[in-house]
C-alpha cells in the first residue's frame, strides 16, 4: 500500500482471507485423520489418552476459526487498525477465560469443554474481526470473486507468510511439550501453567498489538524511501514496548500471587503460578523488542529474516532449551526455559537488524 497499489492489495487480501479457509479445512481433515499418531507424539498415554482426544476433536473441527483469525487481524494492521485487532483478539481471548471454568466446572463438561471455550472465542474474534474489516477497512476485500493473483505474488505471499505459520504451530507445539514436561510434576503444575499463559497472552495482545500496528507505518514509509521517519518510528516503536514491558511486567512480578488466586484460589496452584508467572513475564521486555524485529523484517521483505525469528524464540531454540535445562535443572529448568529462549532470540534478532546492511545504511542518511 505505500506503493499505492489498492486494487493489488485487495486481490491479495481476497486470496489471504479465503486461502485460510481452505487450509483450515484441509488441516481439519488431516488432524481428525491422523489424530491417534499425532496424540501420542505429544505425550498422550493410555490412561489419558481419552480425555486428551476430547479437546483434541474440538480443536481439529474448529481450526478453520483458529486459522483464519490469524490473517484479518494482521491485514487490518496494515491500514492502522491496530487497537480494533487487538480489541477482537482480547475480546476473544477473555470469553474464553470466562467459559473455561463454567464449561469445565459448572456444566462439568470436562476437556470437551475447555476446548469448546477456546474455539468459541475464536469464533467470537473471527466475527469481530470481519466487522471491522468491513466497517473500517479500505483496501482489504472480502470478495472471493477478485482472490485470482499471478504466481509471484502466490509466492511473496508464501515467502512473508510462512514465518508467521511456523511460529504458531512452533508455540502450539512447544506449548504441548512444555506441559508433557511438566506432567511428570503433577496435574497442578500443568494447570499452575495454563494461569500463567492466560496472564500472559493478556499482556502479550498489547505488545503484539502495538509492534505490528506500526508494522503499516514501517511499511509506508520504507515503500516511500522516508528514512528518517522510519528511523524515528523504529526509535519510538521500541521505546514504547520495552516501558510498557517492563511497568507491566514489574506490577505483576509484585503481585504474582494475587494475580494467580484470581485464576484459581488453590494454595499448591497459586505457588506453582506464581513463581511460573515470573519467570515467564521477566523478559517481556526483550519479547518487545524481537517483535521489533520481526515486524521490520516483514515490513521490507526480508523473508530470510522474519523466518529467523520464527524458528527461534518458540521454535528450535526453544524446544534445545527446553531439553538442555529439563535434563540439568528439572523442574527449575522446564519453568525458566522459555526466559533463556526469550534472551537469546534477542541476541540473534539484534545481530541480524544491525547486518541488515541495505536498511542500516539507509537510517543512517
Amino acid at each position: 500500500m505505500g506503493e499505492k497499489r489498492y486494487d493489488l492489495s485487495k486481490r491479495i487480501s481476497s486470496f489471504c482471507l479465503f486461502g485460510s479457509v481452505i487450509v483450515g479445512i484441509i488441516l481439519t481433515i488431516l488432524l481428525l485423520v491422523f489424530a491417534k499418531p499425532i496424540l501420542i507424539l505429544l505425550g498422550a498415554k493410555a490412561s489419558t489418552y481419552s480425555y486428551a482426544f476430547d479437546f483434541y476433536r474440538i480443536i481439529a473441527l474448529g481450526s478453520v476459526f483458529i486459522i483464519f483469525s490469524l490473517v484479518p487481524q494482521n491485514l487490518i494492521r496494515t491500514e492502522g487498525l491496530a487497537f480494533e485487532a487487538m480489541l477482537s483478539t482480547m475480546i476473544g481471548t477473555i470469553l474464553s477465560i470466562i467459559l473455561d471454568p463454567i464449561f469445565l466446572f459448572g456444566l462439568k463438561w470436562g476437556a470437551t469443554g475447555v476446548g469448546l471455550a477456546n474455539i468459541i472465542g475464536y469464533l467470537v474474534t473471527d466475527l469481530l474481526l470481519i466487522f471491522f474489516t468491513i466497517k473500517n477497512a479500505h483496501y482489504i476485500s472480502l470478495n472471493p470473486k477478485i482472490m485470482k493473483i499471478s504466481g509471484q505474488n502466490i509466492k511473496n505471499v508464501i515467502a512473508i507468510g510462512i514465518p508467521g505459520s511456523i511460529t504458531n504451530f512452533a508455540q502450539s507445539f512447544g506449548m504441548a511439550l512444555l506441559n508433557s514436561s511438566l506432567a511428570a510434576y503433577g496435574a497442578n503444575k500443568v494447570a499452575a501453567m495454563g494461569i500463567t499463559q492466560k496472564i500472559y497472552s493478556i499482556v502479550i495482545l498489547v505488545i503484539v498489538g502495538f509492534a505490528f500496528g506500526a508494522q503499516p507505518l514501517i511499511g509506508y514509509n520504507y515503500g516511500a524511501k522516508n528514512w528518517q521517519r522510519l528511523k524515528d518510528i523504529l526509535r519510538f516503536d521500541t521505546l514504547v514496548l520495552v516501558a510498557y514491558a517492563i511497568i507491566v511486567g514489574g506490577l505483576l512480578i509484585i503481585f504474582a500471587k494475587p494475580v494467580t488466586a484470581l485464576f484459581m484460589n488453590q494454595a499448591s496452584i497459586v505457588s506453582a503460578g506464581s513463581y511460573m508467572l515470573i519467570a515467564t513475564i521477566i523478559t517481556t521486555p526483550f519479547v518487545g523488542i524481537i517483535l521489533v524485529y520481526t515486524t521490520v523484517f516483514q515490513s521490507i521483505g526480508n523473508a530470510w529474516g522474519a523466518f529467523v525469528m520464527a524458528i527461534t524464540r518458540q521454535g528450535i531454540i526453544y524446544f534445545i532449551v527446553l531439553e538442555i535445562l529439563k535434563s540439568t535443572l528439572g523442574y527449575h529448568g522446564i519453568v525458566w526455559s522459555q526466559a533463556a529462549s526469550d534472551i537469546l532470540t534477542w541476541i540473534i534478532g539484534y545481530f541480524m537488524f544491525k547486518k541488515s546492511l541495505d536498511l542500516k545504511d539507509k537510517l543512517k542518511k
